[in-house]
């Protein structure tokens, strides 16, 4: 069966190497594992005779590289795929994205910039004297990395998180340039939407913090579900965190003012799991819900005692008993380039 144009988009958009000098490629070997991983997930595995029994599970400990599958040429298979499951495209590019996230993220790590005691020394003044010079010094440092690499995590989440839920369940997620959505105080602006799904606009969110972010940004969150309205389309709000706090009381607010709807927390997922459909709701569950609920369950306020060091050109941290070996190498560089919104997997000209 030749592909359609929409899934030759998806095979070749899901392997793009991205933007930014960070960013991977997907390889032959690496798609035919994502092949075979979709085929055990969705019970198909009998029909691949190419793959063993006992594919690898997606998130194996070990390293990210090792899953592949070497001598398989994987576009035929990913043909018979949608043979099988016509929403084997979407699973593939959702799963392709994930993927390329974290094969990303390890390349920050390995190349996110070593911070110098000049940059982080006079906040040292707050502390000085708490402990001795060389123990300060010390706490600076790892502070400041740790810093550095969470901040990334946070970017790199929101590239990945919308483009992924708006395409698991359907919708499209579209750049302020390309937005039916116009602002109401300025109808030459567009507005940055996380999910367009027939006349319905979506803001899609992990969790909403009570953290002030500037008054002008949470004004603009505040406006966007009458722009929505203005610009006919129902605004959506969707957080997965249900944990209250004052500003997404607000926002619930302000959204059900301009008749717009809001799923929040055991709603929110039971909200996308009936748009995706069973095949996509089943990767949601699998590889977003089930792992965040995981870490979410795990948590306890018995920290073990963390460990961090450099030795031999890596950084080690060791808690708990494991041990985590973050090799350093100065070849990619640092990668400061940000998106105005995320890719949508589909490509731009459909």
């Amino acid at each position: 069966m030749a592909l359609s144009q929409t899934q030759k988009a998806v095979w070749e958009k899901a392997r793009a190497l991205g933007s930014g000098g960070q960013a991977v490629r997907l390889g032959d070997a690496a798609c035919a594992y994502l092949i075979a991983r979709i085929a055990a997930d969705l019970g198909l595995l009998e029909h691949f005779p190419e793959f063993i029994e006992d594919v690898p599970v997606f998130f194996s400990p070990g390293k990210l590289d090792a899953l592949m599958i070497e001598g398989v040429t994987p576009l035929p298979l990913f043909e018979r795929l949608l043979q099988l499951n016509p929403d084997g495209d979407m699973y593939f590019a959702c799963l392709a994205n994930l993927h390329k996230a974290r094969l990303k993220y390890e390349v920050i790590l390995q190349s996110q910039a070593i911070p110098t005691l000049e940059q982080v020394g006079p906040r040292g003044l707050l502390q000085y004297g708490k402990l001795s010079p060389r123990g300060l010094a010390a706490l600076l440092f790892w502070r400041k990395w740790f810093f550095d690499i969470d901040n990334r995590a946070g970017q790199e989440t929101g590239y990945l998180f919308e483009p992924v839920i708006a395409n698991a369940v359907g919708g499209t997620p579209v750049s302020s340039t390309r937005s039916p959505v116009k602002r109401h105080r300025d109808g030459r602006k567009g507005r940055q939407v996380d999910c367009l799904l027939g006349n319905k606009a979506y803001e899609l969110k992990i969790r909403m913090t009570i953290a002030a972010s500037g008054q002008g940004r949470w004004g603009e969150e505040l406006d966007y579900p009458l722009d929505c309205k203005q610009s006919g389309y129902t605004p959506v709000l969707v957080v997965l965190d249900s944990t209250p706090n004052m500003k997404l009381a607000e926002l619930t607010r302000a959204f059900l003012d301009q008749d717009g709807e809001v799923y929040i927390g055991a709603q929110a997922w039971e909200h996308l799991d009936e748009l995706a459909g069973p095949t996509m709701a089943a990767f949601l569950e699998r590889y977003i819900r089930e792992p965040i609920d995981h870490l979410i369950n795990e948590a306890t306020n018995e920290l073990p005692e963390l460990r961090v060091r450099i030795e031999e050109g890596a950084m080690i941290i060791a808690l708990a008993g494991e041990e985590m070996r973050i090799l350093r190498s100065d070849g990619a560089g640092e990668d400061n380039t940000r998106d105005e919104a995320p890719d949508d997997l589909l490509g731009d000209d459909l």
